[in-house]
């Protein structure tokens, strides 16, 4: 698993170019609860930054009261960025099989965060796993689980806890991170 992504450790967004993409993420759950169930990229504004329109990958979480209430994402880039961001946010709202339909009247209550991918390869070494920096993809067979670099943090896990975890997110036991078979991947995000 290779992704030819540009660094997101050097990307640098505007506060604009952040407003622009919470925005968009408002936009594209509205326009859904307004009937619009197909989403028509020559509908989507555009943006003004052309740093948007790179083909990288994206996650769109939903929160409602520091909880997670949806989130779904594409790993590698397949597209446009703003496309992505769009088509993430209905994705994470309507179609996160963890959690029913965002309803129309919660909505306003939901705060939204954007994780823009990075470069995903091998991990070398699980000790140079930073808690907050790195996020990771842990594959066994036909099982494979993610969790973004922020989920670690706010749930204050140590190294072995976040491997764990993501193996259980992968649908394998705790422990199967050390077996030799075992893929390992990390990855940075640029958050907000």
């Amino acid at each position: 698993m290779n992704n030819e992504n540009a660094d997101v450790r050097s990307l640098s967004l505007s506060k604009a170019d952040k407003d622009y993409l919470k925005k968009l993420v408002q936009w594209s759950i509205t326009t859904y609860f307004e009937g619009v169930h197909t989403l028509d990229d020559k509908a989507v504004p555009k943006p003004q930054n052309k740093l948007l329109t790179q083909e990288l990958g994206a996650f769109v979480t939903l929160k409602k009261n520091d909880t997670l209430r949806g989130c779904i994402g594409n790993v590698v880039g397949q597209g446009p960025l703003y496309l992505t961001v769009a088509r993430m946010a209905r994705a994470a709202a309507f179609e996160d099989p963890r959690f029913p339909q965002v309803s129309e009247s919660e909505f306003e209550e939901l705060s939204v965060e954007i994780s823009i991918m990075g470069p995903i390869t091998i991990c070398p070494d699980t000790n140079r796993i930073e808690i907050g920096i790195h996020g990771l993809i842990i594959r066994h067979g036909a099982y494979s689980g993610l969790l973004l670099p922020q989920v670690a943090k706010e749930w204050h896990w140590d190294r072995k806890t976040f491997l764990e975890q993501t193996c259980i997110k992968a649908g394998l036991k705790p422990n199967m991170w050390e077996h030799p078979s075992t893929k390992i991947y990390w990855f940075e995000a640029y958050v907000f």
